[in-house]
């Protein structure tokens, strides 16, 4: 369940707090496989770190628009190609720890956009990502449509807590799978946070 009340302010705070000073700590960008720094516009995929924990991210089904991002259960599959798109328009890298839109470059027959946002879900009370969000136009409009890139070491982990917004108080968390039913793995708020890397994509 995802926290509530008291337990809720506290997870923004401190991951906000670590956020904000990570910033003032660290301009570096992030590196793709090949240790080089990952561009703005550029497609790249994102596949789980660790062996054993399924492969890249990827849209899921068309059948209800816009598809959730989800994650292709075989370690083998890169998934779809992603690009990031800093808030900081005149960024020439993808940054650790500063606001990024995410999104997908493919093709989808929903009429939505293929950039994430978060959203929930109402029969299960898990915090979803989907796609259909807005590119750009930082503030409380696009609350939900802005993540961050944060070191762990020898990978990544993608977490939500914008700041694009100075009097909101998102509900801040680390991406992690959700397993449906029907085994869809879910990208989504988790207490347990999915590592990966980011490979360019040909």
């Amino acid at each position: 369940m995802p926290p509530t009340g008291t337990a809720a302010l506290i997870t923004w705070l401190l991951i906000s707090a670590f956020v904000t000073f990570s910033v003032a700590a660290s301009d570096d960008a992030v590196l793709d496989t090949e240790g080089q720094p990952l561009r703005p516009g550029v497609n790249y995929y994102t596949v789980a770190a660790e062996q054993g924990n399924g492969g890249g991210l990827k849209l899921g089904s068309t059948a209800s628009c816009p598809p959730e991002v989800v994650q292709d259960p075989d370690e083998a599959n890169n998934g779809l190609p992603l690009s990031f798109s800093p808030v900081d328009p005149n960024q020439t890298v993808v940054p650790l720890y500063k606001e990024n839109n995410i999104k997908f470059s493919a093709a989808t027959v929903c009429a939505q956009s293929t950039v994430w946002r978060l959203g929930s879900d109402e029969s299960t009370g898990e915090r979803l990502v989907r796609t259909g969000g807005e590119e750009g136009n930082p503030g409380k409009d696009t609350l939900g449509n802005w993540f961050n890139i944060v070191d762990d070491g020898d990978a990544y982990k993608l977490v939500y807590c914008p700041t694009v917004c100075s009097f909101c108080r998102p509900n801040c968390g680390e991406l992690g799978i959700f397993e449906s039913n029907d085994g869809t793995r879910h990208l989504a708020i988790s207490e347990v946070p999915i590592k990966v890397v980011f490979k360019k994509a040909d």
